[in-house]
């Protein structure tokens, strides 16, 4: 989907297809035929949107197979789909019963996370529709904070492997005339857990090309202000290269048993669910929701979030909500100003599948029909922010 910003730039909104899981080629045409055409459907749109993820598997085969990139790239047309960000985060896996610690490798600190996104910078290159000339690229946070952290060969090797990544972005724009930019997605746990840690690593690899990607989930969970966040990224000259629409999950009083017992029902055993609270002592955490309710793991006075990615345009009862007020406000402040601060948005809800079961969706119908209204959501809050929907 497509907006026009007051300033007349475009601004693209997308949903990230990692909420359906694809390890191969055929999994990811697949995922165009039952998933992502339904949707566009849905929402009565002749283009729509999409935040490929590509898994290793399925990259390399398009990588080593000219002929079934071209391929790739016809049916997204015929389907009325188009691509102009990619999820780069998740490596291979996703799409396991239990993903866990596993999404973090491999890291920055390692030649296959360099190896793999560089093909996918070459993808997106050839994929970008015809008229767009700017792609980007959502990626690992440097790595898990352990056993990073305290290891200074490890963030030179991570430094220099982006600095080798930025070189290749240089040299690929001069030979496509397509500039692909790579963004790091500050997450709870990592080494870059917050939009204030990425300042430092992103400074000292100083190149426009790779800057930061800003999820909202994630910015909700570490209880960071929007307009501070963002200020701070702005004085310090990094760029927002993108910014994932998300909410996460809010406990206002998690010392009552009753919200207790409905925080449980979300602890579930495929992804981690970082929990954090903010205290007068500053942030206190743990690495996974069910070490959150079973004891006394987190101080218990004050709210806490969870990074578990909750449908937009659904939050959970009470009494427990979401975080879509933070959305709310970091959107106004990405695009409601006189210029958007960046132009890429992508709704990543993954997490549709790892709901309390009585609020999955049983069918393919019903997790379309989720998407749409997410998506519905995001427009409706663009709209109001001043953007006009392009057809």
């Amino acid at each position: 989907m497509r907006f026009r910003h007051p300033d007349g730039s475009t601004v693209h909104l997308a949903y990230c297809t990692n909420v359906h899981p694809a390890e191969t080629l055929d999994g990811v045409r697949a995922q165009l035929r039952d998933h992502c055409e339904p949707v566009r459907r849905r929402l009565g749109r002749d283009r729509l949107g999409i935040g490929l993820w590509l898994a290793r598997d399925a990259a390399r085969t398009l990588i080593n197979d000219p002929a079934e990139l071209r391929a790739l790239r016809s049916e997204l047309d015929s389907r009325g789909l188009e691509v102009v960000t990619l999820n780069g985060f998740p490596y291979e896996g996703f799409g396991a019963d239990e993903v866990k610690y596993r999404v973090y490798r491999p890291d920055w600190t390692e030649p296959d996370r360099l190896a793999h996104t560089t093909d996918l910078a070459r993808l997106l290159a050839a994929l970008l529709p015809d008229d767009a000339t700017e792609g980007t690229i959502s990626t690992l946070p440097l790595a898990w904070r352990t056993p990073y952290d305290g290891d200074p060969e490890a963030a030179l090797t991570a430094r220099s492997a982006l600095t080798t990544l930025a070189q290749r972005l240089d040299a690929l724009a001069e030979m496509t005339g397509k500039s692909i930019r790579i963004g790091l997605e500050p997450e709870p746990g990592c080494t870059v857990e917050t939009t204030a840690d990425a300042i430092a690593p992103l400074t000292d690899v100083g190149h426009d090309r790779i800057g930061i990607c800003v999820d909202t989930c994630h910015l909700a969970t570490s209880f960071e202000d929007p307009a501070t966040a963002l200020d701070a990224l702005a004085a310090a000259g990094v760029r927002i290269v993108k910014s994932q629409l998300s909410a996460a999950l809010h406990a206002e009083d998690p010392h009552l048993p009753e919200v207790r017992t409905a925080l449980a029902a979300f602890a579930e055993p495929r992804f981690l669910h970082q929990t954090r609270t903010s205290t007068a002592a500053g942030l206190r955490g743990t690495d996974d929701l069910d070490e959150a309710v079973a004891g006394r793991a987190l101080p218990d006075s004050t709210p806490w979030r969870a990074h578990f990615h909750v449908p937009l345009h659904a939050p959970p009862a009470p009494p427990l909500t979401s975080t879509l007020p933070v959305l709310r406000d970091t959107l106004a402040r990405l695009v409601g100003g006189p210029a958007p601060l960046t132009r890429h948005l992508e709704v990543e809800t993954y997490t549709w599948q790892a709901l309390p079961a009585e609020l999955r969706p049983r069918t393919r119908t019903q997790l379309a029909d989720g998407i749409a209204a997410e998506l519905t959501l995001a427009r409706d809050l663009l709209v109001d922010l001043g953007l006009k929907e392009l057809p």
